[in-house]
């Protein structure tokens, strides 16, 4: 999908979720340079893996953003660029030389995705993905989370505000600025527990029989037989079977395998629930 070919981006954001978002405008057809400080990004040594995939493709620069010099290299860079995605607080744009108020008058054409923490006037105060989760109520004390929730959820709101961005651009000759909040990200990620969806009795929080986790003979499953022709389809399956009594009595009867494939034969969302070590197997690539 080369939808954004021809489109230049020049990506100072490190970790995440600026570089997953880079990466998807490239798989997009962008060309993106990824700069780094001279240092490197920190997120190759958190996961060197994934740092490989979220750069593929793109041309890397390491630039020292704090000397004269870094500053005049990657103002050559955004000479050329159709996009900016940065991730510092406020404070540290401005001193970079890198905020909206100064470069857009230098580089008129130049969209800027700015990834922040929070809204102001908190735009100063520290926070990672882990205490914006725990501060909406999504953890489990004292398991940490097992997905960077604000971060994933951050990225797909820089590419969405990208796209708005290149596209008000190219319609009415305006280029913008776009605000992505993480905290905000993940009070959005977080309505369902907020509107009671899943919180512990909710429809989607063991409320429904049908819209649950069951132990198997091996491990366990999830059960999301929650339209009707679904969960009529299931119940028939299991001879009239319909309270969380009964299902978990069937679901036992058998191992996980057994259910997930008999879920694809039935048409059923039935799925095997797999550890953590074995998830990466199954996971579905976002390219695919």
């Amino acid at each position: 999908m080369d939808i954004l070919r021809g489109i230049r981006v020049v990506n100072l954001a490190l970790n995440l979720p600026g570089p997953l978002a880079a990466s998807h405008l490239a798989r997009m057809g962008a060309e993106v340079v990824k700069v780094e400080p001279p240092a490197g990004d920190p997120m190759e040594l958190y996961s060197a893996a994934w740092y490989r995939e979220m750069a593929a493709g793109q041309e890397l620069v390491r630039l020292d953003m704090k000397t004269p010099e870094g500053q005049m290299r990657c103002g050559e860079l955004l000479a050329g660029a159709d996009l900016l995605i940065t991730s510092n607080r406020p404070s540290v744009l401005a001193r970079l030389h890198i905020d909206w108020e100064t470069l857009h008058p230098r580089f008129p054409k130049l969209c800027q995705v700015a990834v922040s923490g929070y809204p102001e006037p908190r735009g100063e105060v520290a926070g990672h993905d882990l205490t914006y989760q725990a501060a909406l109520g999504l953890l489990y004390p004292p398991n940490l989370p097992r997905t960077l929730l604000a971060d994933m959820a951050g990225a797909e709101r820089a590419v969405s505000s990208a796209l708005g961005l290149l596209y008000v651009r190219e319609r009415f000759g305006r280029s913008g600025l776009a605000k992505v909040v993480l905290s905000d990200a993940a009070a959005e990620a977080a309505a369902p527990l907020a509107f009671g969806l899943t919180r512990p009795g909710g429809l989607f929080g063991g409320g429904s029989p049908e819209y649950n986790i069951y132990p198997a003979r091996d491990g366990f499953v999830a059960v999301a037989a929650l339209e009707p022709r679904f969960r009529e389809r299931l119940f028939a399956y299991l001879g009239g079977v319909n309270t969380a009594g009964e299902l978990s009595a069937a679901f036992a009867s058998r191992n996980a395998d057994e259910w997930e494939r008999l879920g694809e034969d039935l048409d059923i969302p039935i799925v095997k629930v797999s550890s953590a070590e074995g998830a990466t197997s199954r996971t579905c690539r976002w390219d695919t």
